[in-house]
């Protein structure tokens, strides 16, 4: 299929393709928390990243990157990221605040492209910078979020985690997105169970006890959000400009909250709920300053 021109209307299959991703990562978040609630977080993720190499092993082939920027990019996507995303589900109850905090990898996307590769920034991307982070603020003030302050911060690491790793990716932008996703589950598998059994105890138990859903939640959680969602988020990317596509994808707390209101009893306080809001407004910002930014980028190089 050809790339479609320059701010043409985004075509059916493109919105089915929005529409999924947001669908399956926003249930993955629900998953990942019920996952936590019976297996020790680290071992789970190093179960995710196990069923996902048996898809994307095909796809490691070389030639390969410089091996120490390489280790460094697989260490930040991978078991880092991965690691404290699935730690800070296990930490928190308030499923809401925990999400939208890891949505902050736009904005510190932007913010590390200024400070490590000297990409310009804006005034709009600054303010979405401030009101992001100010509804983050925000939200650990609520009452009923205070004992999730620590599963909050760990959200945020993980952010960071993966907001470095995105940047040094652009850095070697030859590497195929489903190769890069099988050297992380390559690296990540090993790493992550040897650090589970080596910190998290009655791992085995725990296993042997977990219900059949547990391990439903981990093939959707490898297949259809490592795999699936994440190799579609790459074709939309590829054909429409990043800005574009990545505000859609601020849907994806909404579906999780809407979820745990209606079937796990969560209680979003107007707090929350404000902080929220303006914590995705802010990273809206970031993403639409993103998509100016390259459009003028683009009219430059056809003036010169």
């Amino acid at each position: 299929m050809l790339k479609p021109a320059a701010g043409s209307p985004l075509l059916p299959l493109e919105w089915a393709a929005i529409v999924g991703i947001v669908l399956v990562w926003g249930i993955n978040n629900i998953a990942a928390k019920y996952m936590t609630d019976h297996v020790p977080p680290i071992f789970m993720g190093g179960a995710r990243f196990a069923v996902a190499l048996l898809f994307l092993f095909p796809f490691i082939r070389p030639p390969f990157p410089d091996p120490k920027r390489l280790l460094i990019i697989l260490l930040m996507i991978g078991p880092l990221n991965a690691g404290l995303i699935y730690l800070g589900f296990s930490m928190v109850s308030s499923l809401s605040a925990f999400i939208v905090s890891l949505q902050l990898w736009v904005p510190f996307t932007a913010l590390f492209a200024w400070l490590i590769l000297g990409e310009a920034m804006v005034g709009l991307q600054l303010i979405g910078l401030i009101v992001a982070f100010g509804g983050i603020a925000w939200m650990t003030l609520s009452p009923g979020t205070q004992g999730d302050i620590p599963g909050i911060l760990v959200g945020v690491a993980a952010s960071i985690c993966w907001a470095l790793g995105t940047i040094l990716v652009r850095q070697v932008p030859s590497i195929k997105p489903l190769k890069l996703q099988g050297m992380t589950a390559l690296l990540s598998t090993p790493l992550m169970f040897a650090v589970a059994f080596g910190t998290e105890k009655d791992i085995v138990p725990a296993v042997v006890a977990a219900p059949m859903m547990v391990w439903v939640c981990v093939i959707w959680a490898a297949v259809l959000s490592t795999v699936g969602a994440t190799a579609m988020m790459f074709w939309l990317v590829q054909r429409r400009e990043p800005g574009r596509i990545m505000p859609y994808f601020l849907m994806t707390p909404l579906v999780s909250a809407v979820i745990s209101v209606l079937f796990m009893g969560e209680i979003v306080t107007w707090q929350v709920a404000m902080g929220g809001a303006a914590t995705l407004a802010g990273v809206a910002l970031v993403a639409l300053s993103e998509r100016r930014l390259a459009k003028a980028s683009e009219k430059g190089l056809e003036t010169t």
